[in-house]
């Protein structure tokens, strides 16, 4: 493991000084990087979605917490795609 990190680590420096690109540029352009961070970030919050939305459904059909603390745990991930645009924009 250790042997393949130093030799991603060993490329990554060597396209920055322009090895094997021939520029020295980044990897992506900026927008590219943007919209993968903000795409990340709403998978991320997709994900977290499932699981909560799952245990909110049972909790409600239990009569455990009332439906709008469901809404609010439900919808709690989605700041992260909130953050991911206000560092966009920022």
């Amino acid at each position: 493991m250790a042997l393949v990190l130093n030799s991603l680590a060993e490329n990554a420096v060597a396209l920055q000084e322009g090895g094997a690109a021939g520029n020295g540029g980044p990897a992506i352009e900026q927008g590219a990087a943007a919209a993968l961070g903000i795409g990340l970030a709403a998978i991320g919050a997709g994900y977290a979605e499932r699981a909560i939305g799952a245990s909110v459904v049972g909790a409600l059909a239990e009569d455990s917490i009332s439906p709008g603390i469901g809404i609010l745990l439900t919808v709690l991930p989605e700041t992260l795609v909130i953050f991911a645009l206000v560092a966009l924009f920022v």
